[in-house]
């Protein structure tokens, strides 16, 4: 009994280390974005409110690359682009889009159901915590037109997103209906890659990246807001908009300032 009780406190023990080594490593990421880019001379500055990577980090499995890309041959650019955990990419004709909560009509949608809303398309640059950002054309349906057909209740104010991955985020129904937020099905005049969130993804051009869930599975309408998984396991902002200072934007390979909020200038 007193050997089993050992090996149980040894087995927590590890839990705790590797846990450590995670967020360990997670700031030191983020205290990255301070360090010189392709040899320049100043160092880019760092926002006190500087989130989590995009290159999101498996609490396990640091790094690993999801189970992705099998719908077609990624042709994008390196975007860095990383998910939660190692998840099996969602067969695209099996997968449907449930939404509940606080709505009149909860539905479960299927992706040909989706495509058949009204179409918006946008020219938007996306910004990671990481430092760099790219730009790519989006195409796809806003929170009107899903409002719409699931009529949220009126004491209804955010939204809970699950991935298929295992990752949360919660956006208010206000910044839902910005200009710039997109369910993005389409990417580069192209279905949406498995690599980069297929088939459902959401785009939301005033805010880091990790504020756009990939892969996303469920919908819940709620009252008040839940923490996304970031802001959870560390000091992170939930609010994630973009910071004032310096932006290292792949497709044009030198960096640039920038003055918060959405990156328009380029």
């Amino acid at each position: 009994m007193r050997d089993r009780k050992k090996m149980s406190k040894r087995k927590w023990t590890r839990r705790r280390f590797l846990r450590a080594a995670v967020l360990a490593a997670l700031g030191w990421l983020a205290a990255a974005c301070g360090r010189l880019l392709r040899g320049r001379g100043t160092p880019l500055r760092e926002s006190p409110s500087l989130t989590p990577p995009e290159r999101e980090l498996t609490p396990t499995e640091p790094g690993e690359r999801a189970l992705g890309n099998q719908n077609r041959p990624a042709v994008k650019p390196d975007w860095n682009v990383r998910y939660f955990q190692p998840y099996r990419p969602v067969d695209h004709d099996q997968w449907r889009l449930t939404v509940g909560g606080l709505v009149e009509a909860p539905q479960s949608f299927s992706l040909d159901y989706l495509l058949a809303l009204p179409r918006l398309e946008q020219n938007t640059r996306m910004k990671c915590v990481e430092c760099w950002s790219a730009r790519a054309a989006w195409a796809g349906f806003t929170y009107a037109a899903l409002a719409e057909v699931v009529r949220p209740l009126p004491e209804a104010a955010w939204v809970h997103f699950e991935c298929a991955d295992g990752y949360y985020e919660s956006l208010s129904i206000e910044e839902l209906s910005q200009p710039g937020v997109l369910f993005a099905y389409e990417m580069d005049g192209e279905p949406l890659l498995d690599e980069f969130g297929a088939p459902l993804r959401l785009v939301v051009a005033p805010k880091y990246g990790y504020k756009g869930p990939k892969v996303i599975t469920h919908l819940r309408f709620e009252t008040d807001q839940q923490r996304g998984y970031w802001p959870t396991v560390g000091p992170y902002s939930a609010d994630g908009t973009i910071q004032p200072g310096q932006d290292f934007p792949l497709d044009l390979g030198e960096v640039r300032e920038i003055s918060g909020g959405e990156i328009t200038d380029y």
